[in-house]
């Protein structure tokens, strides 16, 4: 086993085999439900070789890794003692996250088919457009049954991934695809069952009446192993089982996909006559990078494939996909451009290139995160390419990456074409600009104090600072020797620890509470010279969900020096074995020439804490 030691390690800090719901995975993460989460060690898992980064939140717990997870998944599952490519049963959920997870986790397995589709496509676009091949010709239409055959027969791929995760049988769901697919039933007018009317509904136009039927296979399923005996179980469960699923697919199922299906192309055509599609491409490729560090990047898939079905192509989501992924290969060109270190640079160009290639998790997890100015810049680039992309009403024909833009060609759409290239260059220059910009106020300012760091008056002349006092009393640590690797490395920014010798957090900084996290454990501020300070209070002390904390202050409220905004029972927080060090950083301390942390006054709440060379 290629990752044995990965995975061995991965099992061992998520808590154990024991702590283990259910694992799946998308092209890029593990995505685990755990029974207990204060049990994983995020920091260790974070310093794994092949782990980029990791996600929390609540729908999943999730280790970023790259294009190498389809690899590292089924080794996993092995280890985990499932057969590969199965669930372990999910704990439940509300019906709309249950709802949310089934589409992500039966689509995400077909997505590889889908590229190879849309390349296909775009190899056939180049030849027909340079007259090497013609449309008429039989090469041409056996490769191009490729692309059709994988819509016509969606609702087989839908049954397979379906029926892994829903517990139905394999087989038996592909038979029940395969028969609502056949001539006899697929947008035949006129049947009836059982002497009732059937509407007529082209099944190769929409997935949801599978998806909804091998669901309600699966409930058959179990429910004939409560009543049949294990002797008779072979012969007649599968017979019971295709008797009742599909008359009330085609009399129920059917009509609901349908008119689903239905309800979302006219939603879809209303928003194109009324604002137009152009919105919803510009803010879904500019916050395609938010969604992404959410853990929700692949939630309009299922929306895509729904428009693929019915409409036969993507108004809004694949371009706009592609359009927010060379805006993220941009971004962080405009940083390599603009770094003077080298391994910034090579750090800025490596991420560069992987979004390039469609992958685009490392530039956010370890650049947008980080930096956050690229998030800004990418709204820029993507915001104006997707605005544009919209205007011009463009349409993906296949679901494809940056390396099938020819299958926007489609049958002889050249102008739909031309415009996406359009949107796509408007999109890398825009964001690489914005980015390089990004960074051209504070250089200037590094720039001025480098060439005159040997005449100290015009240095004073220069730089002014900024002096944050110490938010609680207590015995101050430097912030390497905080125990949590996300603070100790300088990730989030520079700062301080302190051991603290009193109950109440008070604020460092003149401005503005900027936010309070639900929990109470962490406070944003504002300062009034643009300094964002964070408090974090304890370590992993999320866990509590707000026990041992009261809020003393609201969002939006300004607040000067030395005014209370926490509440805090450090007694508590120790007893329930958290470590009460409360961390101060600077989360934008790239804006600023230097932060300098005062060690020596310890216990002093009105000396100088933090001073921040501006």
């Amino acid at each position: 086993m290629k990752y044995k030691e990965l995975n061995e390690q991965i099992i061992q800090y998520v808590g154990g085999k024991q702590n283990v719901e259910a694992v799946v995975h998308c092209m890029t993460r593990l995505r685990f439900t755990l029974k207990d989460r204060s049990l994983v060690k995020t920091e260790e898992i974070k310093e794994l070789d092949k782990v980029i980064d990791v996600v929390s939140n609540n729908i999943s717990y999730q280790i970023v890794i790259g294009t190498e997870v389809a690899e590292i998944y089924p080794e996993l599952v092995s280890m985990l003692g499932v057969e590969n490519d199965t669930k372990l049963d999910k704990p439940r959920q509300n019906i709309v996250k249950r709802i949310l997870d089934l589409l992500s986790e039966t689509i995400t397995p077909i997505l590889p088919a889908m590229m190879a589709v849309g390349l296909i496509s775009a190899v056939l676009s180049i030849f027909t457009v340079s007259g090497l091949l013609s449309t008429e010709s039989s090469t041409f239409l056996i490769f191009d049954s490729i692309r059709t055959s994988l819509f016509y027969f969606l609702s087989v791929f839908i049954a397979v991934s379906a029926a892994k995760r829903l517990d139905a049988p394999l087989y038996l769901a592909i038979l029940l695809a395969a028969t609502v697919l056949s001539p006899s039933i697929n947008g035949v007018e006129g049947l009836s069952l059982f002497g009732i009317p059937l509407p007529k509904i082209e099944y190769a136009n929409t997935f949801i009446p599978i998806l909804i039927g091998v669901w309600f296979m699966g409930l058959v399923g179990k429910t004939t192993k409560k009543y049949i005996p294990k002797s008779l179980e072979y012969f007649f469960s599968p017979l019971i089982i295709m008797l009742i699923t599909v008359p009330v697919t085609l009399f129920l199922f059917g009509p609901i996909g349908s008119l689903i299906n239905d309800g979302i192309s006219i939603l879809v055509q209303f928003l194109m006559d009324t604002i137009g599609s152009w919105i919803v491409v510009a803010l879904y490729a500019a916050g395609l990078p938010f969604l992404i560090m959410l853990g929700a990047g692949n939630f309009a898939i299922p929306l895509s494939v729904s428009f693929f079905s019915s409409l036969g192509y993507d108004p809004v989501f694949v371009h706009a996909y592609i359009i927010a992924d060379i805006a993220v290969c941009g971004a962080m060109l405009g940083y390599m451009l603009k770094a003077k270190d080298k391994k910034q640079k090579q750090f800025f160009g490596t991420v560069s290139f992987s979004a390039l290639m469609g992958v685009t998790e490392p530039a956010v997890f370890g650049a947008f995160v980080k930096y956050r100015r690229p998030f800004i810049a990418v709204l820029i680039g993507a915001g104006i390419g997707g605005l544009f992309a919209g205007l011009m009403n463009v349409k993906a024909y296949t679901f494809t990456t940056l390396f099938g833009v020819m299958s926007f060609i489609g049958e002889s759409d050249y102008s739909n074409f031309y415009y996406l290239v359009i949107a796509i260059v408007i999109s890398f220059v825009g964001s690489s600009i914005a980015g390089y910009l990004l960074w051209i106020p504070r250089s200037i300012l590094v720039d001025n104090v480098e060439k005159t760091e040997n005449q100290p008056k015009k240095i004073e002349k220069v730089v002014n600072k900024a002096v944050m006092v110490s938010p609680i009393h207590g015995n101050r640590v430097s912030l390497e020797n905080v125990k949590d690797n996300a603070f100790s490395t300088g990730a989030l920014g520079k700062g301080m620890g302190i051991n603290p010798l009193e109950s109440i957090v008070k604020s460092p900084i003149e401005g503005e509470i900027v936010t309070i996290f639900p929990t109470k454990h962490a406070i944003g501020l504002r300062s009034t010279e643009g300094i964002e300070v964070l408090i974090h209070v304890g370590i992993d002390t999320v866990s509590l969900n707000g026990l041992g904390f009261e809020s003393l202050i609201e969002p939006g409220k300004y607040v000067k020096m030395g005014d209370p905004l926490l509440k805090v029972d450090f007694e508590l927080i120790k007893e329930k074995g958290f470590d009460p060090t409360v961390i101060i950083v600077i989360t934008n301390s790239q804006d600023y020439l230097e932060i300098i942390p005062n060690l020596d006054e310890e216990q002093d709440i009105d000396k100088g804490f933090i001073t921040v060379i501006l």
